[in-house]
């Protein structure tokens, strides 16, 4: 298969493990990169390789560059991929897809309009986890899924970015930032959400950077650091959802699904951890199994010092490290193949819509009814790996 030729626009920190991890996947190598400073662009360049540094607008023009990957700033996304749609490109990009639902959606027009592919991150769902759950709920394991959890609780990214200010503004904070890949993977699972309600507040309004090179400096808090909310799906099951940098330390668990005839845990000992890693711990345990270890026993239930520990359910598939970039091979390896991709921009806007509708839900104290909708992507099958690393 003819690699896709692609061109990166945005040299900044996540590009480097795309860059990496490209030189690995069959389906696709990048090209050419750019970046408004271009210095930037030059830099990566020399250090991996990368044949051209260009202008967006010469990327923009290339005709043997066949797709864009925009890891520029959030507010940039739905601009630089209805450009590359523009100039006859497909798109994938950083979460999320756009910062605002009606970009988001004019994003979509466009590449109904054009024919055109629209990829997004997060790709985590494909990672060997994640995938393993998918495997899990889909063959039946849980019963009935009547609800779960899902938690992203931390103390911000002020204590370990190099640049952290940009997460406090527009298209940022913990709903913007990390809620896409814990909604991703439970749209990946459970498919899409029917309505939702939601309350959002800033505890700060200014925060000290804690990282070099910019340790001391304060920033202005512009977007809600403490987000709650319950999500319905329309297979019927409930998710409480919180995502903050607000917390100092948590012992939740970051993903729990709970069904009829078991309970799925995702978790691992990374503070950070959880669907924004591609590996991990797999917990379940069957109805049979529930000892209520540390419940209150008045509750009567007898205690099986034999069944404390979780049973960790191994993964059955590849993708167990850090494979940012996945979805792009599967998309491009989809061109090639002629077949939908996964990390396709239907569910990306499906997401978009959820966290802005948590926040409009907590903006009226209401419940907020969704308006899009997406088929689950297709799994991984184990036996076939259609675009295995090199």
């Amino acid at each position: 298969m003819e690699k896709v030729k692609v061109g990166l626009i945005g040299c900044g920190n996540i590009s480097d493990i795309y860059i990496q991890n490209s030189k690995n996947f069959k389906s696709y190598e990048i090209v050419a990169c750019a970046d408004l400073i271009r210095s930037r662009a030059e830099e990566k360049a020399e250090m991996y390789g990368i044949p051209k540094v260009c202008t967006v607008e010469e990327i923009m023009k290339d005709p043997d560059i066949e797709v864009i990957l925009n890891l520029t700033i959030p507010q940039a996304h739905a601009e630089i991929n209805i450009k590359g749609m523009e100039a006859g490109k497909h798109v994938y990009c950083e979460k999320p897809l756009a910062v605002d639902l009606k970009d988001g959606e004019r994003t979509m027009e466009v590449a109904k309009k054009t024919g055109l592919r629209v990829g997004c991150a997060p790709d985590t769902f494909l990672g060997g986890r994640l995938q393993m759950c998918r495997k899990i709920v889909d063959e039946g394991w849980l019963g009935k899924i009547i609800g779960g959890t899902a938690t992203m609780l931390c103390p911000g990214h002020e204590i370990w970015h190099p640049g952290p200010d940009f997460y406090y503004k527009e298209g940022g904070g913990p709903l913007f930032d990390m809620a896409p890949y814990y909604i991703t993977a439970l749209l990946s699972l459970l498919g899409p959400v029917k309505q939702l309600s939601g309350t959002a507040t800033t505890t700060y309004e200014k925060r000290e950077i804690k990282s070099e090179p910019l340790k001391g400096e304060i920033m202005d808090v512009e977007v809600p650091t403490y987000i709650s909310a319950n999500l319905e799906f329309v297979d019927g099951a409930v998710i409480n959802c919180i995502f903050t940098f607000d917390v100092w330390d948590s012992k939740l668990p970051r993903l729990e699904l709970y069904g009829t005839d078991g309970t799925l845990s995702v978790d691992d000992a990374d503070p950070y951890g959880g669907p924004n890693t591609f590996e991990g711990a797999i917990k379940f345990r069957t109805k049979n199994e529930s000892d209520w270890l540390g419940s209150p026993m008045v509750l009567g239930l007898p205690r099986r010092p034999e069944a404390t520990e979780w049973p960790r359910i191994p993964t059955l598939f590849q993708y167990n490290g850090n494979n940012r970039g996945l979805g792009l091979a599967d998309m491009t390896t989809a061109i090639r193949n002629n077949r939908e991709h996964r990390a396709n921009g239907e569910m990306a806007l499906h997401a978009l819509e959820v966290m802005q509708g948590i926040y409009e839900s907590a903006r009226t104290s209401s419940f907020y009814k969704m308006k899009s909708s997406f088929t689950k992507p297709e799994p991984l099958d184990p036996n076939l790996p259609e675009y295995v690393l090199d």
